[in-house]
């Protein structure tokens, strides 16, 4: 179970990357296909930007979360793990494009998810108030709770920390909308 978890997160990590390598193959520029605030165009963004990123470092720093995030949403939330995904990718990508105020921005990247796993993974335990399902809320919390916090407020203009908002939001109300299917206590690491 752990291992087809891992190979699981391994290629959700490599996609991130074969599609960075795809970019940096074509004459087009694909980064150019982010969530762009109140466009139409920008619209479509919402299911491509997660698989976009602006350079090497971008990439790099979402990779490891990324992978840590699978892997423990594979382990304790495996039945609904492509449900909580999408949710959260829709959810969140629609609060940067429509309630974004920074005119021309582009936003890419798979923080926005990564921002929403944080905060399902929390969430969830608080309301489920399951003992597994807390110590996995609380371990993520030690883990990433500082970026958490950090992440959401405007300190630098390059990152989209409308992304990482609205990906934290998502991540709670999805929590929320799933805090009584596949409980954490049941599914076995």
């Amino acid at each position: 179970m752990i291992k087809k978890n891992i190979t699981t997160s391994l290629i959700v990590v490599g996609i991130l990357w074969f599609v960075f390598f795809i970019d940096t193959l074509i004459p087009a520029d694909l980064r150019n296909y982010g969530i762009r605030p109140r466009t139409l165009y920008g619209l479509l963004g919402i299911l491509e930007s997660p698989f976009l990123h602006a350079n090497l470092g971008h990439l790099i720093s979402n990779s490891i979360p990324m992978f840590i995030l699978t892997l423990t949403m594979l382990s304790f939330y495996k039945e609904i793990w492509v449900k909580v995904t999408v949710f959260i990718v829709v959810l969140g990508g629609f609060g940067v494009w429509a309630l974004t105020f920074r005119t021309g921005t582009n936003h890419i990247g798979a923080s926005g998810l990564i921002f929403g796993y944080i905060s399902f993974l929390i969430f969830s335990g608080i309301f489920r108030m399951k003992f597994k399902a807390l110590l996995v809320g609380i371990a993520i919390f030690f883990l990433y709770g500082g970026t958490m916090i950090f992440g959401v407020l405007p300190t630098n203009p390059q990152v989209s920390w409308e992304g990482h908002l609205y990906g934290a939001i998502a991540g709670i109300i999805t929590a929320w909308t799933y805090r009584n299917i596949n409980k954490a206590e049941k599914v076995s690491a």
